[in-house]
């Protein structure tokens, strides 16, 4: 879907969308008049529309001697939440049109609440991202469920109004293309996306100025690497470890670390996952696809700072080979675990990433997001995703850069009695605890491998990556949550 900016309506063939703001009299504010006012008037009231955040109205009204299609659609109340109410716009329009028919829409963003140019960015952003499927597979697609809708022009007044929307637009862009990205990961099937396979899907990357380094299973090894490499040996699958760096002060800051958990696929290994849903189990490495994709959307933007993405990438199956229940492994940190179960695999792989970026490039900042348990779903369902930070400063600027971009979190506490829920008879730790409290127990087992005077954020996003149904920047399926909080947190604290 292609997007553009204009200060006039085009001619031809297209559907007309006139967003407007909340309250009694909404479409008397659209700039219609007469029978064209009169006919929106009574679609307004028949659905009874007053311009909440999303809704539509919709008439075919009069145009010169013709007629056209027309949606009035809310963007909601002015204030604080504006810019959501425009993505809410932008992904109802295309949920209405995507494969409607219809192939182009206009957007007249010139009697829109507030800064029209943040208005046409918003709500081009929204449209676009909703507009986002993975048709990949599907050879068999009925004609009337392909999309249709292959271009948006959002019109705006005045002079300056492409320029100002085009300014606007460019970093949105740069979002949207790494939540695209992101999602495109986390969507391929296990048998097409792996460690390796991942890895190279992130090589385009460097053409935007983002160096990659790869460590292989040998190299692991010869760094101690016991936690991570222990998860990939029941896997024909070898491990890499996939090291992203965007510097965009010119090695002026020091740089922050992203850490992603990169599950290709987690069958739980010996400790064997139920038959009944573990196709998802794909979406296991949905943490490492949001670290690429936040890195793809900082590079693309020139982002003015200094981040390290790393992604822990294995896949973990049940053969002959598979670590064991009961089995103790050595970490990279020299810290021994005990492994109790072997579902509990993805605080295996941090564990092993954090340290070897902590130790490589002397970071002082550590985030690292992970799906990681299922107990996360059961404490926050789909709504949040779950924060753990040894540093309030640190947890505050998440929260913050959640309400902000949509990505919202909640935070969960620790403590030294959580943290003796994994003590181990025969090693340093187990890597779990009781049923009780477990995504804090899991959190507790990161924490333990995160150095003096580093800060910390652990994002336990198990309920956050894939969606069972629609919302307003995505279709059923990879949510690409992450990304706009990695994205807004450096543009708020980390750049400039």
């Amino acid at each position: 879907m292609q997007v553009r900016f204009a200060s006039v309506r085009p001619d031809g063939d297209y559907v007309l969308a006139l967003p407007v703001g909340s309250g009694s009299g909404a479409v008397d504010r659209i700039g219609l008049d007469g029978a064209a006012l009169a006919i929106v008037r009574r679609a307004a009231a028949a659905s009874r529309f007053e311009g909440e955040a999303g809704a539509i109205a919709e008439a075919v009204t009069p145009e010169g001697e013709g007629v056209r299609r027309l949606l009035v659609v809310g963007t909601g109340a002015a204030g604080d939440n504006e810019r959501n109410g425009y993505e809410q716009a932008g992904g109802a329009l295309t949920t209405r049109l995507l494969t409607s028919g219809e192939k182009t829409l206009v957007v007249d963003v010139s009697k829109a609440t507030g800064d029209a140019a943040v208005a046409a960015a918003h709500i081009a952003f929204a449209a676009l991202l909703r507009g986002w499927r993975h048709d990949t597979y599907r050879t068999k697609l009925p004609a009337k469920s392909k999309p249709s809708l292959a271009e948006i022009v959002i019109v705006g007044a005045g002079d300056d109004f492409v320029s100002k929307a085009e300014a606007t637009w460019t970093p949105l862009k740069a979002l949207a293309d790494g939540i695209s990205f992101t999602r495109e990961l986390v969507s391929e099937p296990a048998n097409i996306i792996y460690p390796e396979s991942f890895v190279e899907r992130c090589q385009p990357l460097k053409d935007l100025g983002v160096e990659i380094e790869v460590l292989d299973e040998a190299a692991m090894a010869k760094l101690g690497m016991g936690a991570l490499l222990g998860v990939s040996q029941g896997s024909e699958r070898p491990a890499q470890l996939l090291v992203m760096k965007w510097d965009g002060t010119g090695g002026a800051k020091e740089p922050i670390a992203f850490v992603g958990k990169g599950v290709t696929f987690d069958t739980g290994g010996i400790s064997i996952k139920p038959a009944g849903g573990m196709e998802d189990m794909k979406w296991d490495m949905g943490g490492a696809g949001a670290v690429a994709g936040a890195m793809k959307a900082l590079a693309s933007r020139k982002a003015k700072a200094h981040v390290i993405g790393v992604c822990g990438l294995v896949e973990n199956m049940p053969d002959g080979k598979a670590q064991r229940p009961g089995d103790v492994v050595t970490s990279m940190s020299g810290q021994t675990i005990e492994v109790i179960n072997t579902d509990a695999e993805g605080r295996l792989v941090l564990c092993d990433a954090i340290t070897w970026v902590q130790r490589t490039h002397k970071v002082k900042t550590v985030i690292d997001l992970a799906t990681l348990t299922g107990a996360m779903i059961i404490s926050l369902g789909h709504e949040h995703g779950g924060l753990f930070a040894n540093n309030d400063e640190l947890a505050d600027a998440l929260v913050a850069a959640g309400k902000a971009s949509g990505d919202k979190l909640w935070r969960f506490p620790m403590s030294d009695a959580y943290d003796k829920l994994i003590e181990s008879p025969i090693a340093d730790m187990k890597n779990v605890g009781p049923r009780d409290a477990g995504s804090i127990t899991a959190a507790q087992f990161i924490q333990r491998f995160v150095e003096d005077g580093v800060k910390w954020a652990h994002l336990d996003i198990a309920g956050m990556v894939w969606a069972a149904k629609p919302g307003t920047l995505w279709d059923k399926g990879a949510t690409a949550f992450g990304v706009r909080l990695l994205d807004r947190l450096i543009a708020d604290k980390y750049e400039g």
